[in-house]
C-alpha cells in the first residue's frame, strides 16, 4: 500500500501564505534553564526535578508572569561543568535587564524564584533564542537546527536552542529578548541577514512576527509602518493609541525622526478558514489575520 505522504505545518503555512505579522505572544520576562538532555514534550513541566523546587520555580515563574524555556547551545552536546540559568526581562522604558546563574543540583534552582523578585543588571548583549523543539512540533527541529548552526558561527555567546516559542507554522522561530522581537518563516541564510540588521538598528517586516511588549493588532500595525515606510530600530515607533470598533482597529504610532511623526493605522481583524497549524494536532482550527485597510501619515 502507498504511505500517506507526512505533513509538515510549516510547508502548509507557507503553502497557504499565512500572515506572520500579530502572531508574538505577549511577554515581559524570560526564565532560560540550560537543560543539555532530551526535552519533554511540554518543556520545563516535564522534567525530573525535585518537585519542591519545582513548584517553586512554576509559582514564582506564573506570579511574575514570566515563560520558562530549556535552553542548550548548538552542536555538540558539552557533558563538563555546571548549567546556566538566566531571568530576563523587558522594562516599560524600553530598556531591558538580565540576572544570570549557575546550578548543578536541582536545589540550587532556586535561585531562580529569587532573582524572578528582583530588578537584575541593566543591559547586557541580547540573546538569540531559536526553537529547535522537535518532541512539541517536527518542524522545529527541521527547520529550527540549521538556523541555530548559522546563527552560532556569527554569534557563539548568544545563540541558545529553545523549546517551544509559539507559532510551529511560522518555523524556524527566532525570538530576541529580552528586547521582545519575534521572527518567523526563517533559514539560514534569510536569519543571519535578519538578525544583523536588527542589530545594525533596521527591524525589517517580512520576518517579523511582532514585539512582545504589544497586542497582535499593535503588532500588526507596526508591521503595516515598516513595510510602508521601510525598516527601523527597535524603539523607533511606539504605539499612541488604540481604538477598538468590533472587527476593526485604529491605531496611531508615533515614530522618531528621521522616521514618520504620526502614522494612522487602520486593521480589519478577521477568522481565517479552518486548517491544521500544527503537525501533531489533527483537528482544523482557524486563526485571527489582521488586514489593513488603511495607513496615512498625519
Amino acid at each position: 500500500m502507498p504511505t500517506a505522504e507526512r505533513f509538515f505545518c510549516s510547508d502548509d503555512a507557507r503553502t497557504r501564505g499565512d500572515p506572520m505579522a500579530g502572531t508574538a505572544p505577549r511577554g515581559f520576562v524570560w526564565v532560560l534553564i540550560e537543560y543539555r538532555g532530551r526535552w519533554p514534550i511540554d518543556g520545563f513541566e516535564g522534567l525530573h526535578l525535585q518537585a519542591a523546587t519545582k513548584r517553586l520555580v512554576l509559582s514564582a515563574a506564573k506570579a511574575a508572569r514570566a515563560r520558562i524555556l530549556l535552553v542548550k547551545r548548538p552542536g555538540a552536546r558539552r557533558h563538563d561543568g555546571p548549567d546556566r540559568w538566566a531571568v530576563l526581562r523587558h522594562e516599560n522604558s524600553g530598556a531591558f535587564r538580565q540576572q544570570w546563574g549557575m546550578w548543578s543540583r536541582d536545589e540550587d534552582l532556586a535561585q531562580i524564584a529569587t532573582a524572578l523578585g528582583l530588578s537584575g543588571a541593566r543591559g547586557g548583549p541580547p540573546v538569540l533564542l531559536v526553537c529547535t523543539h522537535g518532541r512539541h512540533d517536527p518542524c522545529c527541529a527541521v527547520r529550527g537546527r540549521p538556523v541555530a548552526r548559522a546563527l552560532a558561527e556569527r554569534r557563539p555567546e548568544q545563540v541558545w536552542e529553545c523549546t517551544h516559542v509559539g507559532g510551529d507554522r511560522f518555523a524556524a522561530n527566532v525570538v530576541i529578548v529580552p528586547d521582545g522581537v519575534y521572527y518567523g518563516g526563517l533559514d539560514a541564510e534569510s536569519s543571519v541577514a535578519t538578525v544583523e540588521e536588527y542589530f545594525s538598528g533596521r527591524v525589517h517586516p517580512d520576518h517579523l512576527r511582532g514585539y512582545t511588549d504589544l497586542f497582535p493588532p499593535q503588532q500588526a500595525a507596526v508591521t503595516a509602518v515598516l513595510r510602508r515606510f521601510g525598516p527601523a530600530g527597535r524603539g523607533d515607533y511606539t504605539i499612541a493609541e488604540s481604538v477598538r470598533d468590533g472587527d476593526f482597529w485604529r491605531i496611531r504610532i508615533a515614530g522618531r525622526s528621521p522616521h514618520p511623526e504620526c502614522v494612522h493605522v487602520e486593521l480589519h481583524a478577521r477568522r481565517s478558514p479552518p486548517c491544521r497549524t500544527t503537525c501533531r494536532g489533527s483537528e482544523a482550527t482557524s486563526f485571527t489575520v489582521y488586514e489593513t485597510t488603511s495607513i496615512r501619515t498625519a
